[in-house]
């Protein structure tokens, strides 16, 4: 783990060539940190790089490695965190210590020191925490310490009085194809009608790209997604994968964040993030007293209310022929596309291809698209816990259904079945306790797949 101070030899990411973006040199978040378990490892890839992330207990820091034992390339992240507090290999056995160092060697005979040389070192990435999160430097670890972190500048510059709700997802399109969305916020009354947006809200959205160059650009609204919305608005695309609306108006100001970590070609992480800061603590409270995991329910429609158009939307412009050209691919008449616009000349004018070369996979069946599990629920330990616990209600509601429809015949042994209180008992029981079974089953859904029908097309 890196302890990143600001000096004056900090540099932009992006690489010294001013005419190339290089994605590998700059910093991404790869977790939150409270999702993170410290008594185990966990797999994540980075820009098509397997990587395992480690709780060291002796440096009591997080470590990042290549997720391959040196011995045969076994994955690292198979393994476990041994009694020693040292990374194991599931193959064979083999322990590392927070600095990659190669401790143990369990096929070695007495007396032997293979593992002192080099070559049963793992490779480690640089790695550091801001803000709640745990970044990773894909590139030259020489680089590392001197290339500035994507952090939210406006909750460094002034940050108390932020309430922040976060979530994240692995999302099945590219990168910059969540960026290009993220940057257009005119989609929000038409693709996210009926959960954050409405129709009755669409209107001519004049942006204007106010600075640009190398390592991203500024942007300001001449007003905003809803009528009469007044107050300082502005778009931060920070390169290569951060970009935050700024709503700053009377009633409070909003942001809303998203860090596009890339995993592979036609595949990223999202990280979400929006901190809300009012005049009054009140609205503060509120927010806090929901659970995070109804939050992410909720986020997670949200997300999927675009997420099978932009899958197929990547694959047709790369038919097109890509950022190249985007122009004539895409029809772009109105301001309201002037932040989509520049995103793409900025990959333009600066070779910034995350995965230069490569094609998208063959598209994804939509229930696949759709599923929650495996890309978030079992990666969040608020979703996982509450999981676990609906699990149980739905069990022991469904247990006690059955047994109360079941002993009906039993009870009349023993008690007056013409009596109002075990009518009550009788009927009462298995209604309420089927009810909450039927719920909770429900509920439980929604933690692996989302809707088939987006609500903007349920005719509301």
């Amino acid at each position: 783990m890196l302890e990143i101070k600001s000096t004056v030899e900090e540099i932009l990411p992006g690489g010294s060539d001013p005419q190339s973006f290089d994605w590998n040199e700059a910093w991404y978040p790869v977790h939150y940190l409270e999702d993170l378990d410290k008594s185990k490892p966990t797999a994540f890839t980075l820009l098509g790089r397997d990587i395992v992330i480690w709780w060291d207990k002796q440096s009591q820091s997080w470590q990042v490695f290549t997720d391959q034992c040196p011995h045969r390339l076994a994955r690292l992240s198979e393994g476990r965190i041994n009694e020693e507090g040292l990374l194991e290999c599931p193959y064979h056995g083999w322990s590392f210590s927070g600095d990659g160092n190669c401790q143990r060697i369990p096929q070695q005979p007495q007396g032997g020191q293979a593992e002192t040389s080099q070559r049963a070192c793992v490779a480690s990435l640089p790695s550091t925490e801001r803000q709640g999160m745990l970044f990773v430097y894909a590139g030259n670890p020489e680089n590392a310490t001197k290339t500035k972190i994507p952090v939210i500048e406006p909750l460094e510059t002034s940050p108390d009085g932020w309430v922040v709700i976060n979530t994240f997802r692995d999302i099945p399109y590219d990168a910059l194809t969540l960026l290009e969305n993220i940057l257009d916020p005119s989609h929000v009354a038409f693709t996210h009608h009926s959960t954050v947006g409405n129709r009755k809200n669409a209107a001519p959205l004049e942006l204007e790209v106010a600075k640009s160059d190398k390592h991203g650009f500024k942007g300001i609204w001449k007003q905003g997604v809803k009528p009469g919305q007044t107050g300082e608005l502005s778009t931060t695309f920070v390169a290569p994968a951060l970009t935050w609306h700024d709503i700053n108006a009377e009633r409070g100001r909003i942001l809303t964040v998203v860090y596009a970590t890339p995993i592979r070609k036609g595949e990223c992480r999202l990280f979400a993030r929006f901190p809300f800061k009012f005049p009054s603590k009140l609205p503060g409270i509120f927010i806090k007293l929901r659970p995070r995991w109804y939050y992410h329910l909720g986020q997670n429609g949200v997300l999927e209310d675009d997420q099978i158009f932009l899958h197929y939307q990547e694959r047709y412009l790369e038919a097109k022929g890509g950022s190249p050209n985007f122009s004539k691919a895409f029809y772009l008449p109105t301001k309201a596309d002037s932040f989509v616009f520049e995103l793409h000349q900025w990959v333009n004018n600066y070779n910034a291809e995350p995965f230069p070369g490569e094609a998208f996979p063959p598209p994804i069946p939509q229930e696949y698209l759709l599923e929650r599990y495996y890309s978030h629920t079992e990666k969040c330990a608020s979703c996982r816990t509450a999981l676990a616990r609906i699990e149980q209600l739905r069990f022991w509601s469904g247990v006690i259904a059955a047994v109360s429809l079941a002993s009906s015949p039993i009870l009349s042994l023993f008690l007056d079945i013409t009596s109002v209180p075990v009518i009550v008992l009788e009927t009462v029981t298995p209604i309420i306790f089927g009810a909450a079974w039927l719920g909770l089953t429900k509920l439980r859904k929604q933690f692996y797949e989302g809707q088939t029908v987006p609500p903007r097309n349920l005719g509301r």
